[in-house]
């Protein structure tokens, strides 16, 4: 598995699953912005399995810097996945 072991990969899965969620929320504007692009990146970790554990540690901090752009999405349900989200991608990090 190219030196990621099998947490990461739930753990990158599972945070993509959360900023997926936040696709059909009604989330503000500047939220919505940083969501897709922390999404994008969260796909990329999630489903490329060929990626090194450096690449990884790299885009989940991203992806954290990203969701630490915003304090809210004005949606309650959204900010859930948020929170799970910037966790997830705060462990993926280290």
């Amino acid at each position: 598995m190219s030196g990621r072991d099998a947490d990461d990969f739930d753990a990158a899965a599972e945070l993509y699953r959360h900023l997926r969620a936040t696709e059909e929320r009604p989330v503000e504007r500047e939220a919505g912005w940083h969501l897709g692009e922390a999404q994008a990146l969260a796909a990329e970790i999630a489903t490329d399995d060929g990626l090194d554990p450096e690449t990884v540690r790299e885009r989940a901090g991203s992806v954290r810097e990203l969701l630490d752009g915003f304090e809210t999405t004005g949606d309650g349900t959204a900010d859930d996945h948020v929170d799970a989200a910037r966790e997830l991608a705060s462990r993926l990090a280290r």
